[in-house]
This record gives C-alpha cells, structure tokens and sequence, in this order.
C-alpha cells in the first residue's frame, strides 16, 4: 500500500527532471557549457564552466555572464514552485563584488515569496575558490505559455 504524499513527491520530481530537460534544451544554452540540477521545491543549481570567450577588455567575465546566471538560476527556483505555466523575468537587480575570471562557477537560486502570480528569487554566484562573487534578486510572473506546450519540457511531469 502506498502512502498518499509519495505520488506528490513523485510529481514534483518530474516536473524537476522536466524543468533541467527544458534548460538543457534552450537554445541561448548551447552557448554556455552548464547543468541545471533542482533538489527540491524552491531551489535550483546551476553549474557553469567560464573561459575567456566571456570576457570584456579588461580581462574578466562580461556582465551579460553574471545576469544570465543569476537570472536562470533564480528562475528555475521560482519555476519549480509553478508546475502549469513558464515563468517570465520581468525585473532583475544585480550586485557584482568580485570579478570572474575562467573556471567553475555555480548559481545557486531560493524562491524568496510568492506563488500566485508573481515570485519573487534571488542567486548568488559562488566561483571556483568558494567566494561570493554576484547576487541578484528577480521578479518573477506567470506567462499564458503552457509549460507542457514548451517541447524542451520533459514527458510525464506534474
């Protein structure tokens, strides 16, 4: 006999699977050597290697490189919590301490509030040493695209 929460958990685990299947598979990816992995409801990681294609003049990651991280990473944490509709970033602020250079570097996204209509998220950037080098926080909102429209969205999620 099964327990009445473990089809929840199941759920939720597919729509996960499905939500780092539609990572992988967005285009803007192919551009950008990463792995989204979610855990749980409201947290996501993301993996990331930099090299010098990223880099401004001055010799480090360009901030296009910080918002897309922080920005996908606070995403899929909000995206986690909304299993029918694809969310839309619809602000963003950005703090950058630290310069990137290349090496590893690892988003890590927190659903902060909300669950209705608008979320709210917020990601830090952890780099190769361990430092704190970025945060951000987003603001989140349901689009009218149907998350199982999407073809990058996995089979048999929630």
């Amino acid at each position: 006999m099964t327990r009445p929460e473990e089809p929840a958990v199941e759920g939720a685990a597919a729509h996960f699977r499905a939500l780092e299947q539609l990572y992988a598979a967005a285009p803007i990816n192919q551009l950008f050597e990463s792995t989204l992995t979610i855990a749980q409801a409201g947290v996501a990681e993301i993996r990331f290697m930099l090299d010098e294609r990223y880099y401004h003049a001055g010799g480090a990651a360009h901030g296009t490189s910080y918002f897309k991280m922080l920005d996908d990473a606070a995403f899929y944490a909000a995206n986690t919590l909304v299993t029918d509709r694809f969310l839309l970033t619809t602000a963003f602020n950005l703090l950058l301490t630290r310069p990137l250079r290349s090496g590893p570097v690892t988003a890590q996204g927190r659903w902060v509030s909300g669950q209705r209509r608008v979320l709210i998220a917020d990601a830090r950037l952890i780099d190769g040493d361990g430092e704190e080098v970025a945060r951000g926080t987003g603001t989140f909102m349901r689009s009218r695209i149907s998350l199982s429209s999407l073809s990058g969205y996995g089979a048999g999620a929630a």
